[in-house]
């Protein structure tokens, strides 16, 4: 059994975490790293979880190399500093936070405002799309898994953007979010009364999951992207549900859509490509992406709709996926691919 370490374990990302290296053959937990948390049992936070008398530590004061992986579910900003420390050891990271998924100091100043603490990390990281890059993640110990969005849009566009069926300039992304997306720390603004039977757009112009989609789809075409993200809360718990409008080069058709991507994802367990648009809910509580295409002959616009479960493809499961395939384990063991209904 490969011992895990899980900073952040008492935030939603993070006590998702521990429920699949729980159900997980070849993972144990060892440590549950928490800040303002700490003192209290896992069961305080997480009571849907088993093991609740499980202490909740301060994880500066651990020897952290003492793991075989550590899983960071931290705030932005958090990672870098422990994540430093393991540099040097055997130990294999997995960042579920955004320290380390830009390429360049330029493009994370650009997404986040401020300049990285350890410039000379950026593009040193594997960036952990498992169906994407698994050569560039089973041979790295360190991993940056992606922000929940950028799974959403970019998995649908990659393999048709790494075939040059797609211009890379005008791409629109509408994505929907439940509430669980801002973690725990939502404040007020995420309170019941404010979001039940309401839905807005927030971080117009400025998320920084739109630099971040940039950056992954020009990983796989070589080329310069342009893309407008938009995205809006919408009164659910869990679940993105993120629309894509791009266009197809001359004398391409929804059959060469539809091929590329089959191919692409042919043995990859947890993509499905649908005829219909997918619900939120029929991906909830898996690993799973589902995604359609819809082609507009008049405008020669491709439409993609694709459904996640933001705590799992889009954080928690994506990361023990990263894991399973860093250690050479299946990359389905402990992981759902099966959601919740209703």
């Amino acid at each position: 059994m490969y011992r895990a370490a899980v900073l952040g374990a008492s935030g939603y990302a993070g006590g998702e975490v521990v429920r699949f290296l729980d159900a997980h053959p070849s993972f144990t937990v060892g440590l549950l790293g928490a800040n303002t948390r700490a003192g209290q049992e896992l069961g305080a936070v997480h009571p849907q979880l088993s093991g609740g008398n499980r202490p909740l530590v301060t994880a500066t004061e651990q020897n952290l190399a003492e793991f075989d992986v550590v899983f960071m579910a931290l705030p932005h900003g958090a990672s870098a500093e422990p994540a430093m420390q393991l540099l040097d050891s055997d130990t294999k990271i997995v960042d579920l936070g955004s320290d380390f998924r830009f390429d360049t100091p330029e493009r994370y100043l650009e997404a986040y405002g401020a300049e990285h603490p350890f410039p000379a990390q950026l593009g040193s990281w594997a960036y952990g799309i498992p169906e994407l890059f698994p050569d560039e993640i089973s041979g790295s110990n360190h991993v940056a898994v992606p922000g929940c969005f950028p799974t959403s849009v970019v998995m649908p566009l990659a393999p048709l953007f790494s075939h040059g069926l797609l211009e890379p300039d005008g791409i629109i992304a509408d994505a929907l979010t439940g509430a669980s997306g801002a973690g725990r720390g939502g404040g007020d603004s995420l309170s019941f009364g404010v979001i039940d039977e309401s839905s807005t757009a927030y971080k117009v112009l400025t998320h920084r999951h739109g630099p971040e989609m940039e950056r992954a789809l020009e990983m796989v075409t070589e080329t310069s992207v342009s893309l407008l993200f938009t995205p809006h809360l919408v009164p659910m718990q869990r679940g993105i549900l993120a629309t894509t409008y791009s266009t197809p080069v001359e004398s391409v058709g929804l059959e060469d859509i539809q091929t590329a991507f089959d191919a692409a994802y042919l043995d990859a367990p947890f993509v499905e490509r649908r005829s219909e648009p997918p619900h939120t809910r029929w991906v909830v509580g898996s690993n799973n992406l589902m995604v359609s295409f819809h082609l507009d002959e008049r405008t020669n616009t491709l439409v993609a709709v694709s459904a996640i479960d933001n705590l799992v493809k889009g954080a928690a499961g994506q990361a023990v996926q990263c894991a399973n395939l860093m250690f050479g384990l299946d990359q389905i063991a402990g992981l759902p691919r099966e959601g919740w209904m209703p």
